[in-house]
């Protein structure tokens, strides 16, 4: 009796050391209030390295509850009550593109991203049961989105003269570094001295854009396998995003830099409806970053007339070609935006001041809330209909980000409940992932 109680301590024991290591594992791995901001600020990740999607990618369950990252030991769900954070993928190579609007699926692809590159094959494994099968093999490219109902790959080829990093550009010059988990463009200025990193993108984009690669943007059904060819160029396409809601409608990019290229563009799956979104009407003036609205009818971007100096958030409304122009303050630029579930605000994820918009204190999270500018005493231009609708954009502060290197771009991220906002940091040092709550924290619960 006496060694069957030592059993029954030693398992009790046992289990309760099990449900604390579970219940650790289910809390956030550090929380606290941004001294600067009073927003709640939330440390997910337990391993450095543990980062959320690009923003324009769908990283979440349609149900809500979770969202695909990007760990060091390969694809993880995190769970968005919880804070928990569950493998689901661990084996070597397997590289997250993005989670199904109808499925609970996660999609993943066998190797890294190359436009370049040769077969590859493109797996689903089901977030519940973790089951993975095979959905596709792409004959080469690249993969960068799915569409709403789940039947079509969105991908992009390039048939390379010279060679190409993986996300595009040209390759690395002598010397060059790659720094984990950040972009690393260095050049020389006509001087010879470095360049400010923002600059020394700006030199390597050119040189990619003037390489005039040959490139396909395609559609691969996964109901049958079939490739289709949707608009091919020289010109360096790049960005390809479907609709969050209509399976057909496809946006994407002429990629350079912005004052050389006609950036934004909408075309259906099919190929047809090829339309520009954007029209420059002065010299340097740039626009780029699109993304979707939640509701897929209108495509968001960062307009600057001209570059560097005057910042808009603006809007066009694809079915009516409606505009919106928000003006962004100069410290308030941000090299990424994005739009709250039920499309009344916007986030803003700052820049560091070697950015375009040189803001000299612009190293913060900001939640933006846009009001429209109203017409005089109430008096109504003729065509007022057919013209821009200008607004502005109240800021309201809401992660501290002044020790980010911002080389890694926080690329912020709404929950689909709109509460919370995921973004990438390294303001501690590594590369983490993070969520700050969009509601300030009361004064006396601080």
């Amino acid at each position: 009796m006496a060694r069957l109680g030592t059993c029954v301590r030693v398992l009790g024991a046992a289990l309760a050391a099990l449900l604390l290591a579970g219940a650790a594992a289910a809390d956030p791995a550090a929380s606290w209030i941004d001294s600067t901001t009073g927003h709640r600020v939330v440390r997910i990740s337990r391993e450095p390295g543990t980062v959320s999607h690009y923003f324009t990618q769908n990283g979440f369950l349609p149900q809500g509850d979770k969202m695909a990252v990007t760990t060091p030991q390969g694809i993880a769900l995190v769970d968005l009550k919880t804070w928990e954070v569950r493998p689901l993928v661990t084996r070597p190579g397997a590289v997250l593109l993005f989670t199904g609007r109808r499925s609970r699926n996660v999609y993943f692809a066998e190797r890294g991203r190359d436009d370049a590159g040769g077969p590859f094959g493109v797996f689903a494994v089901d977030a519940d049961s973790g089951e993975v099968r095979r959905v596709a093999t792409v004959p080469g490219g690249w993969i960068g989105s799915i569409n709403a109902d789940e039947t079509l790959l969105l991908g992009q080829v390039a048939k390379p003269i010279v060679p190409l990093r993986p996300d595009g550009t040209l390759a690395r010059a002598e010397g060059e570094v790659n720094t984990p988990g950040m972009n690393d463009y260095r050049a020389n200025g006509p001087d010879g001295k470095p360049l400010p990193y923002a600059e020394a993108k700006e030199v390597h984009m050119n040189r990619r854009l003037d390489a005039q690669v040959p490139m396909e943007i395609f559609t691969l059904d996964l109901r049958t396998g079939a490739r289709r060819v949707v608009t091919a160029s020289t010109d360096w396409l790049n960005h390809v995003q479907f609709s969050p809601t209509d399976p057909q409608q496809i946006l994407y990019c002429h990629e350079g830099p912005w004052h050389r290229v006609d950036r934004l563009w909408t075309i259906r799956a099919d190929g047809t409806g090829k339309h520009r979104l954007h029209t420059r009407t002065m010299n340097m003036e740039i626009a780029g970053h699109e993304f979707f609205s939640p509701d897929g009818k209108w495509v968001w971007y960062d307009l600057q007339t001209p570059r560097g100096q005057v910042f808009w958030l603006a809007g066009v409304e694809l079915a009516t070609g409606k505009r919106r122009w928000l003006h962004v303050e100069r410290n308030l630029w941000s090299v990424h935006y994005n739009i709250a579930p039920d499309g009344a605000r916007f986030s803003g994820d700052g820049g560091d001041p070697e950015m375009v918009a040189h803001a000299p204190d612009g190293k913060y999270l900001y939640l933006f809330t846009p009001s429209a500018i109203a017409d005089v005493a109430g008096i109504h231009a003729d065509n007022a209909d057919t013209l821009i609708a200008p607004g502005t954009l109240a800021a309201e502060k809401l992660v501290d980000m002044r020790r980010q290197d911002y080389r890694l771009e926080p690329n912020m991220i709404f929950t689909p409940d709109g509460k919370w906002i995921l973004f990438r940091g390294n303001f501690e040092g590594a590369a983490h992932l993070y969520a700050v709550e969009v509601a300030r924290v009361a004064p006396q619960q601080r």
